[in-house]
């Protein structure tokens, strides 16, 4: 129907009036068949019915009156009192729609809308209204209601600005259907311009808008969107900012170019133009008024998101950063030492991932809450990042002042908060860093000292309170050293495997080997218990991980081909949790047995009990897939951990290693004998081979070999050796005099 009345509209311009008048009737046709259709099927909102048949019926009547002016002239006047009334409905009309779509910039967009129909009023005046007033081509009256009816459609170009300038989406039928009224403007403005003694508009030009303006009207009423016409919008977040720039500048600088130009031709049209422009002015005065405290107030809001947390509304870390440098540069004068603390709500991250996002940020804005309630008056709370949160009180003199202010704090959460989802208990870990008056401190160096101080809380075992000392701060730097030197120790050759025999004790021979990692750099050994740890956190341990069990299993290859262990010697690698969740790790083992061309039942993946407990479906899924490979899998320090009978029976485990805790008093303590005599039991029970670890002595031997355990290994039968000492190494364990002597307890 738009794309018809395109067509028709360009037709109409170029045919001569008879068949001109057919195409105006043909769109008028179109328009009702549309109304129609639209009534029946797609059923607009019942409020728009009645200003849509007022307009059409006015626009009937004031047709029919002018095609009869040849009777009478008082049907002229009729007329145009007709198409009066169809504007004013009309306004009407669109004052309902505008003011349910206006958006968010509401008076902006009334602003630029006032300037515009100002400028077009100017226009209208000058160009319309000015020059057909005293010409005597028609009565005072009809005259008076043209007027009326040019002045009133600067009133409907004021809204169709207004709608079209808000942060409204437009709907196809707000654009079809303003395109259309905006298309008869123009026609009542051609027609107008007719009415003047030096302009000559022929018909067909005058009246081609008003047939595309009756087709677009038609296919706004088609839409579907037409339901939603008077309901509210939905708004958008790029406004045309730039159209409405340009739009309301043209209608600024128009009439004062045409204005300019032309001179007034008598005292009333000199008013009406310094009024008009007085009037306009004062509108595009107090447009950049209202842009100007509206530009200031969107400064404000970004410069308060910019320095508060939007959840809690307190500072932010740059925000805390400057309050904390006040206090520090305040405190030189006087015996204060501000006292900063760093608290960090423990298990968060559980909250967040087992409760959901929504109950984490209310947990957080609970314990903003607690936080500012606890502390006192001259401190100040802010949030500087996820769960962490910082006090800062300037007023503190002494180091017990602060831990009283800690202690105040970490009360705070000893109550249950209430919230949405029901009452909830969290514990938080609590730093505690001073500045103090004989060094010079920056605020970063003094969060960072309470942001240590908060790490030593948390490895005491959370929901407590650690005060900085010069020794925190050597250890994180050392930790930051390990973990910065982790990242290339494997590129630079550092890292390396010792091997420490596993020996069956009844035979005198060694069945298989564990692989320890080691680390030397240029400055001496990290102990693994050092090492480790921080490689399982950064996620090193994963191609380190890999690494080692490639080089082992080749290891492997070689002594098995020269002949200094059996074909069937077994090699144990210790696998981490992380290990077990790279998705990769599946086929990293995979690969490494197809290179070193050793059978996959002689690895054995040595994992703690932790490993069972933590995602313990995802760990399952991975053991399960090695298993059916081949490999083979064995509990290290069983005993130590949660030893969960069911977890045991749930995961593909084929071995149990007895932790030296309790082979360390076996020989003389009857609670460790009868706890190892249980392990052996249950594993035998379960079908499970046992190798005892830790063995130092003579005694525990005797021991475990009276228990039935057959398998062992620790420092009495060899400590953990590099690869160029193994062949020596076995060949000594494999002396069966040797041996034999030291199972009897004789010395060799």
């Amino acid at each position: 129907m738009a794309l018809a009345g395109v067509g028709v509209a360009t037709t109409h311009f170029f045919v001569d009036n008879s068949i001109a008048d057919s195409l105006y009737l043909a769109a008028t046709a179109a328009l009702g068949i549309s109304l129609v259709i639209s009534a029946l099927f797609i059923r607009p909102d019942p409020k728009v019915w009645p200003f849509v048949l007022a307009i059409v019926a006015f626009s009937v009547a004031g047709q029919l009156f002018d095609a009869s002016y040849d009777l009478t002239e008082n049907l002229h006047v009729l007329s145009d009192a007709s198409f009066f009334l169809v504007q004013f409905v009309l306004i009407i009309g669109l004052v309902i729609v505008v003011s349910q779509r206006l958006g968010h910039d509401a008076k902006g967009a009334l602003a630029d809308g006032v300037i515009i129909g100002l400028g077009a009023w100017v226009l209208v005046w000058v160009w319309l209204l000015q020059p057909t007033f005293g010409d005597g081509s028609s009565s005072s009256l009809s005259t008076a209601f043209r007027g009326a009816t040019l002045g009133l459609s600067t009133i409907v170009l004021f809204l169709l600005a207004t709608l079209f300038f808000s942060d409204a989406v437009k709907t196809t039928s707000v654009v079809l259907g303003g395109a259309g009224i905006a298309a008869t403007l123009l026609g009542d403005v051609l027609f107008s311009a007719n009415l003047r003694s030096d302009v000559d508009v022929s018909s067909s030009l005058s009246d081609a808008p008003y047939v595309l303006g009756l087709c677009l009207v038609a296919a706004s009423f088609l839409h579907p969107t037409i339901r939603d016409i008077t309901a509210p919008a939905t708004h958008r977040q790029d406004p045309p900012l730039l159209t409405r720039l340009i739009t309301t500048t043209l209608a600024l600088v128009l009439p004062i170019a045409v204005i300019t130009a032309t001179d007034a031709r008598d005292t009333t049209d000199r008013v009406v133009r310094t009024v008009s422009i007085v009037v306009l002015a004062a509108a595009v005065i107090t447009r950049v008024i209202q842009s100007v405290r509206d530009n200031a107030k969107a400064q404000a809001s970004l410069l308060r998101a910019a320095r508060l947390d939007s959840l809690t509304g307190l500072p932010n870390r740059s925000l805390m950063l400057e309050h904390i440098t006040q206090a520090i540069q305040d405190s030189w004068k006087s015996k204060r030492q501000p006292t900063v603390l760093f608290i960090d709500v423990d298990r968060f991250k559980n909250i967040n991932d087992s409760l959901g996002h929504m109950t984490g940020d209310d947990v957080l804005s609970a314990v903003a809450k607690r936080l500012t309630n606890a502390v006192t008056a001259t401190a100040i709370v802010g949030r500087i990042s996820g769960d962490e949160f910082v006090v800062l009180d300037p007023a503190t003199e002494t180091s017990t002042e602060a831990v009283l202010l800690a202690e105040k704090v970490l009360d705070a959460f000893r109550e249950h908060m209430a919230l949405r989802q029901g009452d909830m208990f969290v514990s938080a870990s609590i730093g505690v860093a001073m500045a103090e008056n004989d060094e010079e401190l920056s605020a970063e160096d003094l969060l960072r000292r309470a942001d240590t101080a908060m790490y030593r809380a948390k490895d005491a075992g959370r929901n407590c309170i650690a005060l900085y000392d010069d020794s925190m701060l050597e250890r994180v730097s050392q930790r930051l050293s390990v973990e910065t030197a982790l990242y290339r120790a494997l590129d630079r050759r550092e890292l390396r495997l010792v091997h420490q025999p596993i020996l069956d004790v009844e035979i005198g021979i060694v069945i298989g080997f564990e692989a320890l990692m080691r680390w030397t750099r240029d400055d001496g050994d990290v102990s693994p218990a050092e090492f480790i740890p921080i490689a399982e956190e950064t996620g090193t341990i994963v191609p380190i991980g890999s690494w080692a069990i490639l080089d082992a299993l080749t290891h492997l290859r070689r002594w098995i081909d020269s002949g200094v262990v059996g074909s069937q010697t077994t090699m144990s690698v210790n696998v981490s949790p992380r290990q077990l969740h790279d998705p990769n790790f599946v086929s990293v083992v995979s690969e490494a047995l197809s290179r070193s061309r050793i059978a996959a039942d002689q690895l054995w993946l040595e994992v703690t009990e932790s490993v069972m407990m933590t995602e313990p479906e995802q760990a399952l899924s991975s053991l399960r897939r090695l298993v059916s490979l081949g490999v083979r899998v064995a509990i290290d320090d069983f005993g130590t951990g949660y030893s969960s009978l069911s977890l045991l029976q749930k995961f593909p485990i084929q071995r149990i290693k007895i932790d030296r805790v309790f082979v360390n008093n076996l020989a003389d303590d009857h609670n460790s004998q009868s706890l190892v005599r249980t392990i052996i039991a249950m594993a035998e029970s379960l079908s499970l081979d046992i190798v005892a670890e830790g063995v130092e002595n003579r005694e525990q031997l005797r021991a475990l070999s009276l228990l039935r355990c057959h398998k062992a290994q620790g420092y009495l039968i060899s400590h953990p050796v590099s690869v160029d000492a193994v062949p020596s190494t076995v060949a000594h364990l494999e002396n069966h005099s040797e041996w034999s002597a030291l199972r009897r307890g004789r010395p060799s």
